[in-house]
């Protein structure tokens, strides 16, 4: 089952504060770009693909959508400018659609995987720490047990950020000296989440990206030695990147990507920056879904992602 398929007002709302910066942005620049046109033409197409650009959606992204507005004008014969919204807003939710962006949210947790367990990786600043905080807040709220592995032990500060949100959510934190083996936390946390009857386990790993290798060979060591103890784990790997650094979002997605299969992504940073297009690209480059994305520092702020209500939320609703 989908932990938080539900759409609540609330959540709308939420959704629509958070990226307000990024649509006030977007429309400012759309609006300069069709001002005096009234039919879609290669003016404004040239215009529209520089809006894009800007708006991190990303060049290769950027281009996709081009072709797929010319293809559609070209199709639909005369198509306005004061179309241009609707088109947008229905090409881009068709290439997300067709990129892995389903429209399930959050994870899918099963009978089938007790514990479910989610590694969780991305450089040190992005609210990888928090963002799984804020997960076993709503997991726990779903009526799941949760356990947390504090495996990035090269840090002080992100074990002990780590145990403060467990004491603050309620849950089970396994952690162990500073400069431990990350392996062996994460073994220490399975085991004990096994054993504890745990339905799902967040394991925390530390944020280096400098040494692409030795990141490779720590992330596979982690997932060697706690398949010892269940042959599918983990079930998940999220990457969790700060949308609000744009393109270098995109990198440390490349990076991560080579470094381990990275399965799912959470974008946070949303809400502070006008940089929400960096999710559109994303989705649409590394073809992997997006989970969730953050939208404010609230517990309830981190989102499930759904591709069709994001996008409605950026363009407005269909009429």
């Amino acid at each position: 089952m989908g932990l938080f398929s539900f759409f609540s007002k609330e959540k709308k709302k939420t959704l629509d504060q958070g990226l307000e910066k990024t649509k006030v942005s977007f429309f400012d620049k759309l609006s300069r770009a069709i001002a005096g046109k009234s039919k879609i033409d290669d003016d404004v197409l040239d215009n529209l693909e520089e809006v894009l650009v800007t708006s991190d959606v990303g060049v290769d992204t950027t281009l996709n959508i081009i072709k797929r507005v010319e293809e559609r004008v070209a199709r639909d014969k005369y198509v306005t400018t004061s179309e241009l919204n609707n088109l947008l807003r229905d090409e881009i939710s068709q290439l997300l659609s067709e990129n892995n962006s389903s429209e399930t949210e959050g994870f899918q947790i099963t009978a089938a995987h007790k514990p479910y367990v989610i590694m969780v990786v991305g450089v040190n600043g992005v609210g990888k720490t928090t963002t799984i905080g804020k997960l076993a807040y709503q997991f726990k709220k779903a009526g799941l047990k949760v356990y947390l592995g504090a495996a990035d032990t090269f840090r002080a500060a992100a074990v002990e950020q780590l145990v403060i949100w467990g004491e603050r959510v309620g849950v089970n934190v396994v952690k162990q000296q500073m400069g431990s083996d990350p392996a062996s936390v994460a073994y220490d946390t399975l085991d004990s989440a096994i054993a504890g009857g745990a339905d799902v386990v967040l394991i925390d790993t530390a944020g280096r990206l400098h040494n692409k290798k030795g990141l490779m060979d720590e992330l596979s060591k982690i997932k060697r030695v706690m398949q010892k103890l269940m042959p599918d784990a983990p079930h998940d790997v999220m990457l969790v990147l700060d949308g609000s650094t744009g393109q270098n979002a995109y990198e440390q997605a490349k990076q991560f990507s080579a470094a381990t299969q990275v399965t799912s992504m959470t974008i946070t940073k949303l809400d502070g920056s006008a940089k929400g297009g960096v999710v559109l690209g994303i989705s649409d480059q590394f073809k992997i879904p997006v989970r969730y994305i953050g939208l404010g520092e609230g517990m309830e702020d981190l989102q499930p992602f759904n591709r069709r209500e994001f996008v409605d939320s950026l363009f407005g609703e269909n009429k």
